[in-house]
């Protein structure tokens, strides 16, 4: 628990666009590491830490920001919640991917980092 108030101490020190790119990452390493069924505890500590980012995030952000990264929040829930079924099922471990590499550019996109990400 300690480490986890480490964390939220450093990473809400950044300002919310850095925040979001490093939510995009994760939301990126999420899509490249659940397609790989070797890859599930890795997968699953990402989804875990990225819904932390979005608790940390959403409440220093404009309202209809906010808004969007709550139903993101749903999302990874949603995929933590059923973990195990996904990632027993290639199919779905595969339109989660696809998922989260859509969800990743959205939030880039809202970050307003897009053009500086290379």
């Amino acid at each position: 628990m300690k480490e986890l108030m480490v964390n939220q101490e450093s990473f809400v020190r950044d300002r919310i666009p850095l925040r979001l790119k490093n939510l995009a990452t994760h939301l990126q390493q999420i899509g490249s590491l659940c397609s790989d069924a070797t890859q599930g505890t890795a997968t699953a500590n990402l989804i875990r830490e990225s819904l932390y980012f979005i608790e940390w995030t959403a409440p220093d952000m404009e309202i209809d920001r906010a808004c969007e990264l709550v139903e993101l929040g749903r999302t990874l829930a949603k995929w933590s919640f059923h973990w195990e079924k996904i990632s027993s099922d290639a199919n779905a471990r595969n339109q989660m991917a696809h998922e989260a590499n859509s969800l990743s550019q959205k939030v880039l996109e809202m970050s307003g980092l897009l053009g500086a990400a290379s």
